[in-house]
């Protein structure tokens, strides 16, 4: 009996062997290598296009003709398998998908090729300067002006206080807070009926006292005549009653004092006006009971308003006004403009300066003026009947002593530490350091430093970019350049080969287009002059 064991050896192919399969082996590997070849060269051409753009045009130059050339050899073995060894519909439709896909890849990537290596522009540096404002320094004569502040008040302000005590029976309607009252009148009234009943005993006191004195002197002409009839000599003045007499006489004055004593506390009764003023404060009314010496309210007087002025030392150099001014009349004394906001609007007053302090201030080391408003609530209003009244803080400017040909530049000129920028004709600027005589919001006066036709930066300018060069442009009209700085070297030279690429490349297109075109030229002129020359031979 045989034993049949298994055959495991490889089987013999048998039949003919099919065309393309290697080929169609080989595709399939090479197409995805390829593939994955491309796209890493693709993008690493646009890396290297981003960081290094000289170097991605050298990577572009190099890997161009690898790129065309597998995209040929794709194509090609693409359209070999396809007719070689033609498959049914479906192997057919994906082979041209495959092609179409293989075509569109390498497409793609060779157009990332070409926009790698085109150049890029460069970008023109354009020359931008530091544009500032500026004006040119002056000459003029000036007079120079102080300005201070201070609170109006009156010059006279009391407490009314009664110098009688009593009841009050009588208040006047003007004497309540703001009322306005006349030198003289009548503000308060104080129940007198107990100072007529002592006018009247003054009054029987003297007549009392007359009589004494009547009858003293009566008897002392009784003895005087007694003497004389008895002989008996020259009577004592004892005798006479002459001390009887004088006393009778001391007794009659001292009775008529009572009388005027008793009449001017009659009088005190009504509280009358020292001056013509206004009512600042009231403190008492009708029916309550006052004592001597106690406040009524407050009042002041309307006549002169006065501003009390501090002075610096350095005010004072500006000023011609000496320590313990004393002004001799109004007209005599410096004019200060007095302004202040009032309802919205500014309101100025015309005042004197009369006087000074005697002394200068301990706390705040300032010599105080006293400026003079005559008459603030009539003539010495504003022009639009606005008074200057107490309480009223006001800016004063006081003008001062006048300087001739001196430098004045805008006030924005002027920078911290009394320095100035000037500009040349060229535009370099330069830190000067100067002298100030004056200054204000709106100029400063020069003494040194800066001479009359220099320029003056009034820009806002840091002092670091002073060596910059500077375009400078009209204060009144910035539209007007009063410097132009000159081109640097370097954007000359970058100019000069602007201009040295531009006639070379001019050259080049005439090398390459300007024989043809003389030539076409030249054929157009000789034929032109040919049919010159028959037309004349035919006119002749």
């Amino acid at each position: 009996m045989v034993s049949s064991s298994p055959d495991y050896s490889i089987p013999k192919e048998t039949g003919p062997r099919k065309k393309g399969g290697g080929v169609r082996k080989t595709l399939v590997i090479l197409l995805p290598i390829l593939l994955l070849i491309g796209l890493f060269i693709g993008v690493g051409s646009v890396q290297t296009m981003k960081i290094n753009p000289d170097a991605a045009v050298t990577v572009g130059k190099t890997l161009l003709p690898i790129y065309i050339g597998l995209a040929i050899l794709m194509i090609g073995l693409a359209v070999w398998y396809v007719f070689d060894n033609p498959p049914s519909w479906i192997k057919y439709l994906q082979s041209v998908v495959s092609a179409l896909l293989i075509i569109s890849v390498f497409v793609m990537l060779a157009a990332t090729v070409v926009n790698v290596l085109k150049q890029p522009k460069e970008k023109k540096q354009n020359f931008n300067t530091l544009a500032v404002i500026a004006d040119y320094a002056k000459i003029e004569d000036v007079q120079l002006k102080v300005n201070t502040q201070g609170e109006a008040r009156p010059q006279i302000e009391i407490d009314l206080v009664p110098e009688v005590g009593g009841k009050i029976v009588y208040v006047s309607p003007n004497f309540i807070e703001g009322g306005l009252f006349r030198k003289g009148e009548t503000l308060l009234r104080i129940e007198d009926a107990d100072f007529k009943v002592a006018v009247i005993r003054a009054e029987a006191n003297v007549a009392q006292a007359q009589q004494v004195l009547v009858r003293e002197r009566a008897e002392g002409e009784i003895a005087r005549q007694d003497y004389a009839e008895l002989g008996r000599g020259e009577p004592s003045p004892l005798a006479l009653r002459e001390p009887q007499k004088a006393q009778a006489r001391a007794s009659l004055q001292a009775a008529q004092a009572e009388v005027e004593s008793a009449k001017l506390n009659l009088a005190r009764a009504s509280v009358r006006a020292p001056f013509s003023g206004r009512v600042r404060t009231k403190a008492s009314d009708l029916g309550q009971f006052v004592t001597p010496g106690s406040r009524l309210g407050r009042i002041f007087s309307s006549n002169v308003t006065e501003v009390r002025l501090p002075l610096s030392d350095a005010q004072l150099s500006k000023l011609d006004l000496p320590l313990a001014y004393f002004a001799d009349s109004r007209d005599s004394a410096p004019k200060v403009d007095l302004s202040a906001l009032v309802a919205g609007k500014v309101q100025h007053w015309d005042g004197r300066i009369m006087r000074t302090d005697a002394a200068y201030d301990t706390a705040t080391r300032a010599l105080f003026a006293i400026a003079e408003v005559f008459d603030p609530y009539g003539k010495g209003a504003s022009e639009d009947g606005v008074p200057l009244a107490p309480g009223l803080f006001v800016d004063a400017e006081i003008n001062g002593k006048i300087f001739e040909n001196v430098v004045t530049i805008p006030r924005d000129g002027l920078r911290p530490q009394d320095e100035v920028y000037i500009v040349d004709t060229v535009g370099k600027a330069e830190i000067r350091k100067v002298t100030v005589l004056d200054s204000s919001p709106k100029r400063a006066v020069l003494t040194s430093g800066v001479e009359a036709g220099e320029l003056v930066v009034l820009s806002p300018m840091e002092r670091s970019r002073v060596d910059i060069t500077l375009k400078v442009l009209d204060v009144n009209d910035p539209d007007v350049v009063l410097v132009e700085p000159p081109k640097p070297d370097w954007l000359k030279n970058s100019e000069g080969e602007e201009g040295s690429e531009d006639k070379a490349g001019e050259k080049k297109e005439r090398r390459r287009w300007g024989k043809k075109k003389d030539d076409k030229d030249y054929k157009d002129d000789k034929s032109e002059a040919s049919d010159a020359g028959s037309d004349s031979s035919g006119e002749d």
